[in-house]
């Protein structure tokens, strides 16, 4: 299933790198595609929608749809 976020705060690589890191934990088969410029996270993953706000939200970025 497809889930697409909007992520405020990513600001680099490194940002990039700690939400998709936080995503895999969550679902190690997940695909994740980050647009950082639209501060949008898409994420192809069959976990629930709040298992993966809950590890982004963790790793101190807001989830704001």
């Amino acid at each position: 299933m497809n889930q697409t976020f909007q992520v405020q705060g990513m600001t680099c690589g490194h940002c990039e790198k700690a939400v998709t890191r936080a995503l895999k934990q969550v679902d190690p088969q997940a695909e994740v595609k980050i647009d950082r410029s639209q501060n949008k996270v898409e994420v192809q993953s069959e976990q629930p929608r709040d298992a993966l706000v809950k590890a982004i939200a963790e790793e101190g970025y807001a989830v704001t749809a």
